[in-house]
């Protein structure tokens, strides 16, 4: 009895350690990835410098050329984009979280960024609402989508000098 039961934690053991590699390695390889800057596909804007995405992203431009308001789109804690947000504010997770807190109490922002948990949401949401910007793996992009993928100073991800990975 005193075997079976060994037998069975270390088949245990085994199968965390198959889980954490399945989860955590290709995380690991999606930090090196691009992240892609999307936008509804009406919208006029086709480049963002990095000074305006940031400005965007901290709700310090809450409109777009021609008036449409802003809807900002982002990730949940953890996603690779959300990561790629926080370098790009300079921020923590708590800092950020703290900040849009603030923004809303003050009344600076009517609200803070959208969170949805999938890049299929996302990408919904971007279509969707008229001023909608959000961030999203490049190799999450595909031909014929019905999105348009911003460039950022100039390039567009998977161009070198690219400067959000």
């Amino acid at each position: 009895m005193r075997r079976h039961s060994m037998r069975r934690r270390s088949s245990t053991g085994l199968i965390f350690v198959l889980l954490a590699i399945v989860i955590l390695v290709p995380r690991a390889e999606a930090q090196d990835t691009d992240v892609a800057v999307i936008v509804n596909p009406n919208s006029a804007v086709t480049n963002l410098s990095l000074a305006d995405l940031r400005k965007i992203f901290a709700g310090g431009k809450r409109s777009w050329p021609g008036g449409t308001r802003v809807k900002i789109i982002v990730r949940p804690p953890g996603s690779h984009e959300r990561i790629v947000l926080l370098r790009l504010l300079g921020m923590s997770e708590s800092e950020y979280k703290q900040y849009w807190a603030a923004q809303v109490f003050r009344g600076d922002a009517d609200e803070e960024p959208v969170n949805l948990p999938s890049v299929g949401m996302v990408k919904e949401a971007a279509k969707t609402f008229p001023g909608a910007i959000g961030l999203t793996d490049a190799r999450d992009i595909k031909p014929g989508m019905d999105l348009k993928v911003l460039k950022v100073d100039g390039r567009l991800p998977g161009d070198p000098g690219y400067p959000l990975h």
